[in-house]
């Protein structure tokens, strides 16, 4: 047997319940593959399942996405050699740890042009953003795009992303502080949606333009500007709910904000078969590679101090993406 540190979650709350603790990892079962893991993703729903606001059921273990590589095949698994580099996003909770057994479908190689790091920051984030850009709506040249809390780890690559693709884009902030990050992202324009009049500072940034699409993970606080912001015929998708859920709505209102379209995607729906992980990774991985999705590391914590990096995310004391290292 192996032995891991994994982190373990005995009861729900603040940072203070995550402890790190000695597991023996057996050898991988049929159609698993051990790997031994070298950066972890950090996201905030991650912070979500741990705080209880996505309860999940005790004990359990913490995250989504790590990067390592292989030690040991399973009976039954091919396409993978021990040495390989590979990631997954979506094998269930329990991404912190030092080694994992993980089913082989939920791997994809690394390519060599990005590195464990990187790949841990962003892929995830950037799994998100490739489904709301190329799925939920299909952003083009010319497009509106507004993006809230355009700063975060996804915001950010929405921004860059939809830029690349020819798109005016305007992200929103929680504070003048984040302004910079939304600019450097690739935003055209940044306004800050803890003003009042936020909505109409967004309307005069695109010359009285509405958005074609709005992507909105904060909910509680934007959700109803973001219909506002939203052009006839426009899709509105919040896929996040930062500030807690969006307000309840009645339908009707949809036709009279101009015939909106409204939805709630997210992930792991979009990668529920080996063969649309496969796809949908190879399009993020070109993405990078194209410059589309740039990758900016706000910070690195080891470990044993993932509730030091729950803590900085919450507080929201890093721009960038957050890694663990094993």
């Amino acid at each position: 047997m192996t032995k891991a540190r994994v982190v373990s979650l005995d009861k729900l709350g603040s940072a203070d319940v995550i402890q790190l603790i000695d597991k023996e990892l057996p050898a991988p079962s049929k159609g698993e593959v051990q790997i031994r893991q070298t950066a972890i993703g950090f996201n905030f729903i991650d912070v979500y399942q741990r705080s209880g606001v996505y309860p999940l059921e005790l004990p359990t273990g913490l995250g989504h996405e790590a990067v390592g590589v292989v030690e040991t095949l399973g009976d039954g698994v091919t396409g993978l050699k021990v040495g390989d580099r590979v990631m997954y996003m979506n094998a269930g909770i329990g991404a912190y740890a030092s080694a994992r057994n993980v089913p082989a479908d939920k791997l994809v190689p690394v390519p060599d042009h990005v590195s464990d790091e990187v790949a841990a920051a962003v892929f995830f984030k950037a799994m998100t953003a490739q489904y709301l850009v190329q799925k939920t709506y299909k952003v083009k040249a010319g497009d509106v795009v507004l993006v809230h809390a355009a700063a975060g780890g996804v915001g950010q690559i929405l921004a860059g992303w939809a830029k690349a693709l020819g798109a005016f884009v305007v992200g929103t902030v929680g504070s003048p502080a984040k302004f910079d990050a939304a600019k450097a992202a690739g935003c055209d324009a940044v306004v800050d949606y803890s003003n009042p009049n936020w909505v109409e500072e967004v309307l005069k940034a695109t010359g009285g333009r509405k958005a074609n699409v709005v992507y909105d993970s904060v909910a509680k606080d934007t959700f109803l500007g973001s219909l506002d912001c939203t052009a006839p015929f426009g899709t509105v998708a919040l896929f996040g709910a930062a500030s807690g859920p969006a307000p309840e709505i009645q339908p009707e209102i949809l036709n009279k904000k101009g015939c909106l379209f409204l939805t709630r995607p997210s992930v792991f729906p979009h990668n529920a078969t080996a063969a649309l992980l496969q796809e949908n990774a190879r399009a993020v991985f070109d993405a990078i590679a194209q410059g589309y999705v740039k990758v900016q590391i706000g910070a690195k914590f080891p470990l044993e101090q993932a509730a030091d990096a729950h803590r900085a995310a919450e507080g929201r004391k890093v721009s960038g993406a957050i890694v663990l290292i094993p």
